[in-house]
């Protein structure tokens, strides 16, 4: 699996982003695209220490889903999204382009950071964990979209 932190991920994820318009659609899930970028922000927002979402520690997610967050096996399609994390409100596409450009553009600016802080839900996690659980949420959705 790759990781947002290796060399030329950025530039990937973000000419994939760049792909993407005001009318894609998905090829599978209910969001649409502007709802997916709100969405994939969210994760961003939590390694960027601006959002925790109300997340707590809880040993049995940790047990049933961690190790999956970061694993190397693509998520299946139409996977369950986490109740707080779900958008059905309108999105403006242009705004959350935008908003997840600049969060990627931070992200990208923090990938020489060695010390992350634990996650909310699943804890301590090491670079190595929290760059492929970026990649791997990114690149789901991404391909969601065909791009």
């Amino acid at each position: 699996m790759k990781s947002f932190f290796d060399d030329g991920v950025y530039d990937e994820i973000t000419t994939r982003i760049q792909q993407l318009q005001n009318d894609s659609k998905p090829v599978w899930g209910k969001m649409n695209v502007g709802q997916m970028l709100h969405h994939c922000q969210m994760p961003l927002n939590i390694i960027l220490e601006k959002e925790d979402y109300g997340l707590k520690p809880n040993w049995l997610m940790n047990l049933l889903f961690k190790k999956s967050m970061y694993s190397d096996k693509l998520w299946r399609k139409n996977l369950p999204t986490a109740p707080g994390f779900k958008i059905t409100d309108t999105k403006d596409f242009d705004t959350e382009l935008k908003a997840i450009t600049q969060l990627l553009d931070e992200l990208n600016s923090r990938r020489e950071k060695d010390q992350w802080q634990a996650h909310p839900a699943f804890g301590e996690l090491t670079k190595d964990q929290w760059g492929k659980m970026q990649y791997k949420h990114l690149d789901h959705h991404l391909r969601q979209f065909g791009v």
